[in-house]
C-alpha cells in the first residue's frame, strides 16, 4: 500500500553504485590526462578543463549518494510506520475481542436470569466495552491506524 521498501532499497543501492561509477570515471579522466606525456599551453588548458569536468562529475556522484541516502531513510521510515500500524492494529483487535467476550458473558448472564424469572436486575456492559464494540477499524495496514483512539490503547 505504501510502496515496496525492498524495491526502494534496491534503487538506493543502484544509485550508490552509479555514484561510485561516476566518481571512478572522474578519477580515470584525471589519471589519463596526467599520464599524457604532453606539455605546453594546450596541455595545461586541457588539464584544467578535465579537472573542471571531473569536479562536476564528483558533484554528480555526491548527488547520487545523497539521493540513495534519502531513499534508504524513506524506506526505514516506511518500515517503522508499518510496524507501528501493525502493533496498534493487533492491540486494538485484542481490546475489541476482550470487550466482546465480557459483553457476551454479561448477555448470557442476563439471559439466564430472565429465563429463571429471578428479580435480579440485568447487568449493563461497561461503557468502555460498549465503545470498543462500536469501533469501526480502518482497513488492515492503513495509515489511519496511526490516529485510532480507543480506551485502553496506549502508544
Amino acid at each position: 500500500m505504501y510502496g515496496d521498501t525492498e524495491t526502494v532499497r534496491r534503487r538506493a543501492g543502484q544509485l550508490r553504485d552509479q555514484g561510485a561509477d561516476v566518481r571512478a570515471l572522474a578519477e580515470e579522466l584525471v589519471a589519463r590526462v596526467e599520464a599524457v606525456g604532453w606539455s605546453g599551453r594546450a596541455a595545461e588548458a586541457m588539464a584544467q578543463r578535465v579537472a573542471e569536468r571531473a569536479g562536476h562529475l564528483r558533484h554528480v556522484a555526491e548527488a547520487h549518494t545523497g539521493a540513495a541516502d534519502a531513499l534508504s531513510d524513506h524506506a526505514a521510515a516506511v518500515d517503522s510506520l508499518r510496524e507501528e500500524i501493525a502493533r496498534i492494529e493487533t492491540r486494538a483487535e485484542a481490546l475489541v475481542a476482550d470487550a466482546r467476550a465480557r459483553v457476551g458473558a454479561i448477555t448470557e448472564r442476563n439471559a439466564r436470569l430472565a429465563e429463571a424469572g429471578g428479580d435480579a436486575p440485568a447487568v449493563e456492559p461497561d461503557p468502555t466495552d460498549t465503545a470498543l464494540l462500536a469501533f469501526v477499524p480502518p482497513p488492515p495496514g492503513h495509515r489511519d491506524w496511526l490516529h485510532v483512539e480507543l480506551p485502553g490503547l496506549e502508544r
